[in-house]
């Protein structure tokens, strides 16, 4: 008994592949059906709450995770999250598709029929085929143990914040150009929701922005009310479009081009499937991230410094009381670092490492029509719809920037928010459902215990 328990996972491991034989290899599965669920997932999340919430990522994180768990317990090739059973014999898509049913339906149980028209396309009766029985068990069991680890993440909880008083770099309230209600700040409770893959959600903190009578901020100052005004003369035309371009929230726009290269590099249903769940996994963490540093340095947004300046102490910088960013719209939460930024260079650094492609990776990405000012502005059409890039790295910085351009973020915002993110992605790429063969993490070993 003491020989059999200190057999490493591993071994164990390989003595199933030899020994099962599985006459089913991955590559006879292709990923068409897990991209339908992500498209599937990501259309619900945004006819749900406009992805103004954690809700939709965290739930196609959730249903990707419990995919992938299902998937490894019948032929094992990349490490668990928190379930595994080895199922060998059970069907790999039906398994799939019962897994991300089960998930949908506890997170949108009003949207049951919309969901299971989908769903009904990969399973039909099952009730000869035990391969099929089998698969439905172990889905099932698969999404009820992410569905448990994730129950008291606090996605959805409230933290209190309280305004502070006008004070150089201190981020105040701009109601009238927010188009929110007096006193309403957006996302402190994302600054505290519990991370998929981050020990916590202060892990990585950013160093502190520039101070306000410093030559660094003065640059930063003068640029983004120089390049990001409503009526700049010095922003060119490709900036102008590369800040309306970028203004998609990131687990739509990202989703949709790891489709795209999923498709194109006719990647396998594990290996996909695996990139759709770290990808979601980096967004999550990256807002909860970025979110937890943007509530601990408060910073206050270009459209306040600019109107204000003549009151921040620093010499070097004068107030335009007229000033208006490009789209004439402010979030409303503080600014350092950028969160889009944070999120966008997360997942691109998540797609460089799990399509097996590495960063210099050419791709262009579309996007047909994006809001034309706040939330819920209506929308309004990208001419041209595209933009290409030579690198992930490539486009995860250009995401950043845009909001320079847009009038909404100093460039440390910016530039903090791209290594933020980074560091982020990079984190979950090498620490989760890494090929078998591999030491995980200490979080995997304990969940494993």
């Amino acid at each position: 008994m003491k020989l059999c328990t200190a057999i490493p996972a591993f071994i164990l491991f390989a003595c199933f592949h030899a020994c099962t034989a599985p006459e089913a290899t991955i590559d006879q599965y292709q990923a068409t059906m897990v991209s339908r669920f992500n498209e599937k997932i990501l259309e619900i999340a945004i006819a749900d709450d406009n992805l103004l919430t954690l809700k939709g990522v965290r739930t196609a994180a959730m249903a990707h995770l419990a995919i992938h768990d299902a998937l490894n317990s019948i032929i094992p090739v990349y490490g668990h999250y928190v379930y595994h059973e080895l199922t060998p014999g059970a069907d790999p898509e039906t398994a799939a598709a019962y897994a991300a049913y089960t998930i949908v339906l506890d997170q949108y149980p009003d949207e049951e029929e919309n969901f299971k028209q989908l769903f009904d396309q990969y399973v039909q009766d099952i009730s000869e085929e035990p391969g099929k029985v089998a698969a439905q068990v172990l889905g099932q069991a698969s999404a009820k143990a992410v569905l448990k680890h994730r129950a008291l993440d606090n996605w959805n909880g409230i933290e209190e914040y309280t305004m502070h008083p006008m004070a150089p770099g201190v981020y105040a309230e701009f109601n009238e150009h927010s188009g929110t209600p007096e006193g309403f700040v957006f996302g402190a409770g994302w600054a505290v929701a519990k991370p998929f893959a981050l020990p916590d959600h202060s892990y990585f903190r950013a160093p502190p922005p520039p101070e306000i009578n410093s030559e660094a901020y003065t640059e930063a100052f003068e640029e983004v009310k120089s390049l990001g005004g409503y009526r700049s003369e010095g922003r060119t035309e490709d900036q102008t479009h590369l800040a309306m371009w970028w203004k998609e929230f990131v687990e739509s726009s990202h989703n949709k081009l790891a489709r795209d290269l999923v498709a194109k590099e006719g990647l396998n249903l594990w290996m996909a499937n695996r990139a759709y769940a770290l990808m979601n996994m980096a967004i999550y963490d990256g807002y909860v991230n970025v979110f937890d540093n943007k509530f601990h340095y408060n910073h206050w947004r270009p459209y306040t410094a600019i109107r204000w300046a003549e009151n921040d102490g620093n010499p070097d910088t004068r107030a335009d009381l007229e000033w208006n960013n490009l789209h004439r719209h402010t979030y409303p939460f503080p600014s350092y670092p950028s969160a889009h930024g944070t999120a966008s260079t997360a997942a691109m650094t998540i797609l460089a490492g799990a399509l097996g492609k590495g960063d210099a990776y050419p791709f262009t990405m579309v996007q047909t029509e994006v809001d034309s000012a706040g939330f819920f502005s209506g929308k309004m059409k990208m001419n041209p719809p595209t933009r290409s890039f030579a690198s992930f790295s490539q486009a995860g910085m250009e995401a950043s920037l845009s909001r320079v351009y847009l009038g909404i973020h100093f460039r440390y915002d910016s530039v903090e928010g791209h290594r933020l993110g980074a560091q982020i992605g990079n984190y979950v790429f090498a620490n989760y459902l890494r090929p078998f063969g591999e030491n995980p993490n200490a979080d995997q070993v304990r969940r494993s215990e």
